[in-house]
């Protein structure tokens, strides 16, 4: 068992950690998913706060750290910009609405222990890493944790409740193979964290991974490199395809998901319309009872929320291989074991 210690470390991104620190935060989230389930107190935050910053609507990420808060003993205040001065980066400000984050991200560690955001789309004018900047701006001048709830390049939470649900159902994940497949959507406003991490989560744990989408939706080049050093530095392999058919041959788990055209170059934003062409040519990119019958026995995972009839039928997504539901469940209790940590 792992016994990294992880206190006051912000969480961003994966690859800002090592496998044993990730299996850290997983034990500690089993742990604390036994004591749940069987009603005993764990009440390891008892008095701390955690401040929660959304520029995103959110069902499952507000919902997971509020409750996890209140099971922890603690309390989680929901702040969300154009309620508070909107924080903005130096040279972004405009007077009386909006307020230095240098200057937010202080204020907020002198009366709480950590500062969580989401940011990601139409607030970074789908300027790809801007959020992930806005982010590490409240980390730079945080004395205290702050925990990346998705931002443009990383959902680090969600892959570790994507993570803690395959080894609940599959066990030891080492040879897995595990499929990310990009599915269709009549919306393109799609960010790429969830593949991004999800593929960086199953890198660490010697998973069989292939990345499937058409192309022209490419993902990060530097998220793509982490992943094959990690397959080499942890097992298990890393390969891209553009044929769904032949991703999902044989596969143990299949996350299909939509994801926009995104140029990464920091400096170019989403084209809506070229986005549109790509989508509307690849229709053919759902996720059916048929598709499902070329894996092995294959889970079913989705982040939600899910377009349905678009990226999977309702047949998938309520069936028996799906584990949508365990999957947003385990992101209380994976969250629960970092904040148990970090704060």
């Amino acid at each position: 068992m792992a016994s990294t210690d992880l206190k006051g470390r912000d969480f961003i991104t994966w690859l800002d950690f090592d496998r044993e620190d990730i299996e850290t935060i997983l034990d500690t989230a089993f742990d604390l998913k036994r004591k749940w389930i069987r009603g005993e107190p764990h009440h390891v935050l008892q008095d701390k706060t955690l401040f929660m910053l959304f520029y995103n609507t959110s069902l499952r990420t507000r919902n997971s750290f509020e409750a996890g808060m209140t099971q922890l003993g603690g309390h989680a205040h929901f702040l969300q910009p154009g309620a508070v001065y909107t924080p903005a980066l130096p040279g972004e400000e405009q007077a009386y609405s909006t307020e230095r984050i240098a200057d937010v991200a202080r204020v907020l560690a002198e009366m709480g222990h950590g500062i969580a955001i989401r940011i990601y789309g139409k607030p970074t004018g789908w300027l790809y890493g801007k959020g992930n900047l806005i982010v590490r701006e409240f980390a730079r001048w945080s004395r205290v944790p702050v925990i990346n709830m998705e931002d443009d390049k990383y959902h680090p939470c969600q892959a570790l409740a994507d993570v803690m649900t395959m080894m609940e159902k599959l066990g030891d994940l080492k040879g897995r193979k595990f499929v990310m497949s990009w599915a269709y959507s009549g919306s393109v406003e799609k960010p790429l964290a969830v593949p991004q991490s999800a593929i960086i989560g199953a890198s660490y744990f010697g998973m069989d991974i292939t990345l499937a989408h058409p192309k022209g939706l490419d993902l990060d080049p530097e998220v793509l490199q982490a992943v094959e050093r990690n397959a080499k530095r942890y097992g298990g392999s890393f390969k891209v395809v553009h044929d769904m058919d032949e991703a999902f041959k044989d596969a143990d788990v299949v996350y299909p998901k939509s994801w926009t055209v995104q140029p990464t170059d920091g400096k170019t934003p989403m084209d809506p319309e070229k986005a549109k062409a790509i989508f509307e040519a690849n229709k053919h990119w759902i996720t059916t009872k048929e598709k499902m019958e070329l894996t092995n026995g294959a889970l079913y995972m989705h982040c939600l929320p899910a377009d349905r009839g678009m990226e999977v039928t309702d047949e998938v997504i309520d069936g028996e291989s799906s584990v949508i539901v365990e999957e947003a469940a385990n992101r209380l209790h994976a969250q629960k074991g970092l904040l148990a940590l970090i704060l």
